[in-house]
């Protein structure tokens, strides 16, 4: 009976040393900026515009769905795109006060 005991307790806790270890070092992905976050999920949108452009055409939505789904996802677009030119323009602006306060000319 001690034996089984034994047993268990040994296998529970290589069990939980195998799923809770942490190696020294973690292999991250690169780190993704938010225009980066941004471009990725505008391009997912567009590619969810083309499938629901085709599934409509192939008749798998009424006109009422297809305009509802369609103008939920421009509108999503739009603000998307937005939201990307409003952070380039941040990081021009960034990058030209840099300049001017290195003193070149721009």
């Amino acid at each position: 009976m001690t034996l089984v005991i034994f047993i268990c307790a040994l296998a529970t806790v290589v069990t939980l040393v195998y799923v809770f270890y942490l190696p020294g070092t973690l292999q991250l992905g690169p780190e993704k900026t938010q225009a980066a976050y941004l471009r990725e999920r505008k391009e997912v949108i567009y590619d969810n515009l083309r499938d629901l452009n085709f599934e409509f055409k192939a008749g798998k939505f009424p006109e009422s769905d297809y305009q509802s789904m369609k103008t939920s996802l421009e509108e999503e677009a739009a603000a998307l795109l937005a939201e990307i030119s409003r952070l380039e323009e941040t990081g021009r602006k960034a990058v030209f006060t840099t300049i001017r306060k290195k003193g070149f000319k721009a």
